[in-house]
C-alpha cells in the first residue's frame, strides 16, 4: 500500500471506534518516529471525511526545565519520569474529553522552547469530535486509560537517530550534541519504558514506520 492508502486504513479503523462521545486517539512511539507527521496526516484525513478533529501533542506539557533536568541534563530516567506534567494534561485536556467530562479543553499548558506557559484559550469540545494526540511515553500508567485508540508508531533505534541527526539540528548545535543526547538520554529512556510498560503489547494499532515513505499496518 502507499503510504496515503495506510492512512486512509487507519483513519477508517479510528472511525470504527467512534461512539456518541469525543474520541480520544494516542499515537506513541520513540522519539523521530514519525508520529507528529503521522498524527497531521490522519488529522486531515479524518477532516477530508466530514469529521471535527482536535490536534496536540505531549511537547504542549511539559515539566519546567528545572523539574526536566533535576535528576541531570543527560539522565534517561530524567527523560523518563521528569519530562512531562500528566496531571495538567488529564485536567486541562483528557478527563474533560471523558464521556461524563465538561468538554472544556486546553490543547497545551507549557511550552519548553521558551520555558513559559502557555496562552491556550479554552474551547469547548462537542461529541463529533476526535482528538489526535502523539507524543512520547503516552501508554504509561498515569495516562493510558484516557485513550480510546492506542497507536504505537514502531522504528529501530537506528532510525530514530539518524532521523534527529537531520531533524534535530534546529535544536542542538551540533550532530555530535544529538547523539550524545540520544545515546545517553533518549534512547535508554526509551529502553526504560519499552521495558517496564511494553507499549506495543498495549496498542490496538501498531504501524511500522522504519521506511517513512511505505509504513505497514503490522498489528490491529
Amino acid at each position: 500500500m502507499t503510504r496515503q492508502q495506510v492512512i486512509h486504513e487507519l483513519a477508517q479503523s479510528i472511525l470504527s471506534f467512534k461512539r456518541d462521545v469525543p474520541l480520544r486517539v494516542g499515537i506513541d512511539g520513540a522519539d523521530a518516529a514519525g508520529k507528529t507527521s503521522l498524527a497531521n496526516e490522519l488529522a486531515e484525513e479524518l477532516r477530508k471525511l466530514g469529521h471535527p478533529v482536535l490536534r496536540a501533542s505531549i511537547d504542549g506539557f511539559h515539566n519546567p526545565k528545572e523539574i526536566r533536568r533535576q535528576r541531570g541534563s543527560l539522565s534517561p530516567e530524567g527523560y523518563y519520569y521528569d519530562s512531562f506534567n500528566y496531571h495538567l494534561l488529564t485536567t486541562h485536556l483528557l478527563q474533560p474529553l471523558e464521556p461524563q467530562g465538561n468538554r472544556r479543553i486546553r490543547l497545551s499548558a507549557f511550552d519548553f522552547k521558551t520555558e513559559q506557559e502557555t496562552a491556550a484559550e479554552e474551547l469547548t469540545a462537542t461529541n463529533d469530535h476526535i482528538l489526535i494526540f502523539e507524543g512520547v511515553f503516552l501508554f504509561r500508567p498515569e495516562i493510558i486509560r484516557y485513550w480510546d485508540v492506542k497507536i504505537f508508531v514502531e522504528i529501530d533505534f537506528d532510525t530514530s537517530l539518524n532521523r534527529a541527526l537531520e531533524r534535530d539540528l534546529y535544536l542542538f548545535e551540533s550532530k555530535e550534541v544529538i547523539e550524545r543526547r540520544y545515546n545517553e538520554r533518549y534512547i535508554p529512556g526509551q529502553k526504560i519504558y519499552l521495558v517496564s510498560e511494553t507499549p506495543q503489547q498495549k496498542a490496538d494499532i501498531v504501524i511500522d514506520n522504519n521506511d517513512f515513505m511505505n509504513p505497514a499496518i503490522i498489528s490491529n
